[in-house]
């Protein structure tokens, strides 16, 4: 069940306005009994308004009345005509001033370790150009002297979860990455 908006303002127009006991009230708002009852008695947030979840939609005026007349029963939201909302796509993330420099260590080590990715994908991963994937391929980076195959996931420039999906999708094993980061993740 998801919780009701402005459950504390939900439960003071429940309070006010319905004859509801505070089990009812506190399972619908998912609060606590004790909570729901310090509410009534105006021992936590005096003076709040009440927020009418009728009129919002949360619930039906009939679904009030029927579990106003046995206490044993629970409220039923109810069910949203509104479209769900579209998940954000995983594309590139912000990375941090401090981590910009880590993203050739990360690129490096993806060629090295995982070269059935194509560059789009490790663009996607690390949140880079082609370009400098290209660069660091052939070794043509400004800073390539500097540059260390270093795991991207260690580095906090993607999660273990996006990069074995990523090997997978590009008809790689995950098996080795795997073993690595654990024998890097043991190093002091």
């Amino acid at each position: 069940m998801t919780t009701p908006l402005m459950p504390k303002a939900t439960a003071v127009w429940l309070i006010d306005n319905t004859a509801l006991s505070f089990d009812q009230i506190a399972d619908f708002c998912q609060l606590h009994p004790l909570e729901v009852q310090a509410i009534a008695d105006g021992e936590v947030n005096p003076g709040m308004q009440g927020f009418d979840p009728v009129a919002n939609g949360q619930v039906t005026r009939e679904e009030i009345e029927r579990c106003s007349t046995d206490e044993s029963l629970r409220l039923v939201p109810a069910k949203s005509t509104l479209p769900k909302p579209v998940a954000r796509t995983k594309g590139p993330r912000y990375v941090p001033v401090a981590k910009r420099g880590d993203k050739p260590d990360a690129i490096a080590w993806l060629i090295k370790h995982a070269p059935e990715l194509k560059d789009s994908q490790i663009a996607k991963l690390i949140g880079t150009t082609k370009d400098t994937i290209g660069k660091v391929r052939d070794r043509s980076h400004w800073n390539t002297q500097n540059i260390q195959a270093r795991h991207p996931v260690l580095l906090g420039l993607c999660n273990q979860l996006d990069l074995d999906q990523a090997i997978i999708k590009a008809g790689g094993s995950t098996e080795s990455a795997e073993a690595q980061v654990e024998t890097l993740s043991e190093l002091p």
